[in-house]
Formats: structure tokens, C-alpha cells, sequence
């Protein structure tokens, strides 16, 4: 009879707190109760826990045994901690020896089956980032064990089975038994090319230059024009994640309910829900406060085709997280909160019938129809949105001509120009210029005595409010940026750095004009 400690940890949207598995073994009739705020999930482990140490040689201790998962007042869900209550009462039973310095240093996570063996559990990347900060040694089911190796090449260990976890916990120093996993290196996703898109220069060129600044951007046009091909293509000319972005990014996948995947580790999330979803699956919600497509889509793009025919309720959730960067999901019990810092890619027909416009002059929609349909997004989301470009159908020279025969670049040239206009805002502000505040677009985006004229004109005639002048600003600033490293990459020569003049100011302010 004894007791005994083995750790654990939670998952609170991103965040890991150590969980300390206590287990009792006292005299009395048998019992078996878990105690600490356990989920159904977790109350059911009893049952796998036993059969799992009984089928794996042990004989299961008789006596009242009580598991508190400590501390008390925070929410434990789902079957990791399985492992964690099997060894406690191992260790609580003396079936199992491990010295108490060794099990200091040693977080266990892990589903048990009933023959005792290991099966994987979501957030063990999450799980394995927390731990390394503590300095401490991670064991989990070989499953899971590749995606806990990249956190740090020293700070997991696989088992396959109970028995295999009691002999690797004797043992385990802190030393992987495997080298760490081998990353997915960031390129053209899926072989989508720039070049493929016939014509369209102009949407090419906003292309760039959200990529480039960070910035939202719209769409518009009738169907089969290329919206979804240029959307599909944003990701792969943004600049690569680093090293901590990637697994930030790479934790969110790992909580969320398809997990994470290897493949996709150090590139660009691109996400792309169907018109149809609800506001709790673009945002996040569930009874586990689980991370939307907002959040799945941190760091990388979130398309949202036929935009016009989302829900006016998920439509109104995005102006937060475009301003904030962030997602707060509150329930009676939980309150969590996710990043959501993504990049608005957005695609919508000009009409009801899609061709308003058309040289052929087929749309049939009247005036008060294109109205409403048009209306379906409100004005304040439509003026969180940088760059709105009309997408107008082909000529048949641009539609049958040979690829890329008009020119054009191809993504690696675009990743290129982003690349070094984005290294430029890094250096200056330390941040892309879609993220610029109110203070810092005027220290950096300086007008002349002919741009602030022209500003004031425009804003005039337009009607822009306090947040499109700013939202203008910043695409100028990123304008200039791309030119100034244009420059600097054809001459090879020392920096060139451009203040916004109103070339550029012009420029942002036409790629904010295909809905007027």
C-alpha cells in the first residue's frame, strides 16, 4: 500500500498546464475512483487502465484506489492520461521501480488499449513544447513520438506499449531514441505555379504585393476567370515560417480535431471552408473549445470563395480576429483563446448571375438584385479589406495562347520580390506593413505636400473612412517597398529604399476601387 506521483499535462486551447497524477492504494473494499474534474472520456480510463495492466503481465492491486489529478479545479479531458494513472498505480502497487529523481524529470502522455498497448493522443506537440521549457523528458506513444521530436531533438521518447514504457522510464536520461523528425521544406505547394494562371496581370500584381505587406484582399469577377487558382497560389510566394512561427502553427494542427501531419510542418497553412460552414467552425468553438479556421489558418491564407454566400453571422465574426489577431472562445467552464492572425483571401462574383459586365452582355440582374447581393457583406468588413481587384474573363488570345507567353513572373520570382520587400519591413518596424499602427503609419508612411493632396481628394470622392485612409497607407507603404528591393535585385547595389510618393499612392488607392 503507498503512494505515488507521475506528471502529466492539459490542454487549454494553447496552453499546456502540468497536470500531477496522484495515485492511492489503501486497505478497504476494492474501489477504483478518479477525483479532479475528469471528463467522461477520462472517468471510462479505469476500465482500459485495468485491463491494460492485467493483460500486460501485471496482477491489478486489490484495496481502494484513488487517482486525483491534481490540480483539482482544472478541466482534464480526453484519454491521455491513461498511461500516466496505469504507472502511478504500478509504482503505488511496487510492481514497478523507478527512482523518484528519474520520475521528476519525466512527463507521460498516452491512450492505453485493453492489451496494453500505446495509441496516440492529439497535442502531444503541444504537450512536448511546454515540457522542454521545464527541462523535462517526455515519453508518448510511438505514434506521436515524431511530432514531439520537433520541438527539440533531445526531449521525447516512443513506446509502443506499457511494458515498454516501464523499461524506457528506468532508463530515459533526456536522450532521444531516434534522430529528430525530418521537416517539410517550404516551396510551391502541391506544384501550383504562378505562370499557370493566364493572364490577369493586374490580380497578379495585387497578388504580390498582399503577399508582399501582409494585406487582405478581394476578388471580383465572373466565373472561370482564375479567382481560386490566384488565391491557391498566395501561399507559396509568402516568405518561409521560422522556427518558432512553424511550430506555433504546428501546435494549433495538433489540438485541432484532424491532428497534425508531418508533411505539412514549416509551411504556410492554407485554409478554405465551404460556403455552408458555421460561425463556430470558421471561429472555433464546441463544447472543447476547439480552434477554427481563423486559427488553423494562423500564419498562412484563409480563402473564402463565393463570399457573398456565407452566413452573415461567420461574415460579422472576422472583423475581430482581422483587427486583433486573436480569437477568445468563452464557455461556462473554459475560456481559451487562439491566435488567428491570417491573411484574408476572399472571391465573389460581381452579380447574382456572375457577369455583370461581360462583353456579351448576358447578365440578366437588375440593379436593386445586384444591390442585395453586394449588400450580403457589410460595410465595415468590406472596409477591413485592403486590396478589392476586379478578375474580368479572358480574351481568347490570353486564354488559349502557351503558358506564360505574355510574361508574368512565376512564383519563385515573386517569392523572390516578397521576400526581400518583407525583410524590409522586418528591419524598419519589425513587423509586415499590414500590421502597422496608427503612430507607427505616421512615422513611416510620410506623404508630400502632392500625396496628402491627392489623399484628400480621393478620400473626397470616395467617401474612405479613418481605417481605409490607413489601410491605403500601408498597401502604399508596401508599394514602395517592393519597388526599393525591385531596384536593389536588378543593380545588385547597396540598399534603395523609396519614400511613398503618389505613383505608389495612386496605386493603392485604384486596387481599393472594383466594388465602386
Amino acid at each position: 500500500m503507498g503512494i505515488a506521483r507521475v506528471a502529466s499535462r492539459a490542454q487549454l486551447g494553447l496552453a499546456a498546464p502540468r497536470v500531477v497524477v496522484e495515485v492511492n492504494l489503501g486497505s478497504g473494499l476494492p474501489t477504483f475512483n478518479i477525483v479532479g474534474l475528469p471528463a467522461t472520456a477520462v472517468k471510462e480510463s479505469k476500465d482500459r487502465v485495468r485491463a491494460a495492466i492485467e493483460n500486460s503481465g501485471f496482477e491489478f492491486p486489490d484495496g481502494r484506489i484513488t487517482v486525483n489529478l491534481s490540480p483539482a479545479d482544472l478541466p482534464k479531458e480526453g484519454c491521455r492520461y491513461d498511461l500516466p494513472i496505469a504507472l502511478g498505480i504500478l509504482l503505488a502497487a511496487e510492481k514497478v521501480d523507478i527512482p523518484e529523481a528519474r520520475l521528476d524529470s519525466l512527463e507521460f502522455y498516452g491512450e492505453l488499449g485493453l492489451a496494453g498497448e500505446l495509441k496516440p493522443v492529439r497535442g502531444a506537440l503541444l504537450a512536448a513544447a511546454h515540457a522542454a521549457r521545464d527541462g523535462h523528458t517526455v515519453i508518448v506513444p510511438d505514434a506521436n513520438a515524431a511530432e514531439a521530436r520537433l520541438v527539440e531533438a533531445f526531449a521525447a521518447h516512443g513506446a509502443g506499449s506499457l511494458l515498454d514504457v516501464c523499461a524506457l522510464a528506468k532508463s530515459a536520461k533526456g536522450a532521444s531514441d531516434a534522430p529528430p523528425a525530418i521537416c517539410a521544406a517550404p516551396g510551391v505547394p502541391d506544384g501550383l505555379d504562378l505562370l499557370d494562371v493566364r493572364g490577369q496581370a493586374v490580380a497578379k500584381r495585387a497578388l504580390v504585393i498582399a503577399a508582399a505587406g501582409g494585406h487582405s484582399l478581394l476578388l471580383v469577377g465572373p466565373p472561370g476567370t482564375g479567382k481560386s487558382m490566384l488565391a491557391q497560389r498566395l501561399a507559396g510566394i509568402l516568405p518561409a515560417l521560422e522556427a518558432a512561427e512553424a511550430l506555433e502553427v504546428a501546435s494549433i494542427a495538433s489540438v485541432s480535431t484532424r491532428g497534425f501531419e508531418a508533411r505539412d510542418y514549416g509551411r504556410r497553412p492554407f485554409r478554405a471552408p465551404h460556403h455552408t460552414a458555421s460561425a463556430g467552425a470558421v471561429i472555433g468553438g464546441g463544447p472543447r473549445a476547439r480552434p477554427g479556421e481563423v486559427s488553423l489558418a494562423h500564419r498562412g491564407v484563409l480563402f473564402l470563395d463565393e463570399l457573398p454566400e456565407f452566413n452573415r453571422a461567420v461574415l460579422e465574426s472576422l472583423r475581430e480576429p482581422l483587427e486583433s489577431g486573436v480569437v477568445a472562445i468563452s464557455r461556462a467552464a473554459l475560456q481559451v483563446e487562439y491566435p488567428a492572425r491570417f491573411q484574408l483571401v476572399a472571391a465573389m462574383n460581381p452579380c447574382p448571375c456572375g457577369f455583370l459586365g461581360e462583353p456579351g452582355g448576358n447578365c440578366r440582374c437588375a440593379p436593386p438584385e445586384i444591390a442585395r447581393y453586394r449588400a450580403r457583406i457589410s460595410g465595415p468588413l468590406l472596409d477591413r479589406i485592403d486590396l478589392r481587384v476586379a478578375v474580368p474573363a479572358l480574351s481568347s488570345e490570353e486564354l488559349l495562347g502557351e503558358p506564360g507567353a505574355a510574361g508574368g513572373l512565376s512564383t519563385a520570382q515573386a517569392a523572390g520580390r516578397v521576400r526581400a520587400a518583407r525583410l524590409r519591413q522586418l528591419a524598419r518596424s519589425g513587423k509586415p506593413n499590414a500590421d502597422l499602427s496608427g503612430k507607427e503609419i505616421q512615422a513611416l508612411c510620410p506623404l508630400d505636400r502632392l500625396g496628402r493632396r491627392l489623399l484628400a481628394q480621393s478620400r473626397k470622392t470616395w467617401q474612405l473612412s479613418a481605417r481605409g485612409v490607413h489601410r491605403v497607407l500601408r498597401v502604399a507603404r508596401t508599394i514602395a517597398d517592393l519597388e526599393s528591393a525591385g531596384r536593389e535585385m536588378e543593380k545588385d547595389s547597396g540598399p534603395v529604399d523609396f519614400s511613398i510618393g503618389p505613383v505608389h499612392l495612386a496605386e493603392a488607392l485604384q486596387l481599393r476601387r472594383a466594388l465602386d
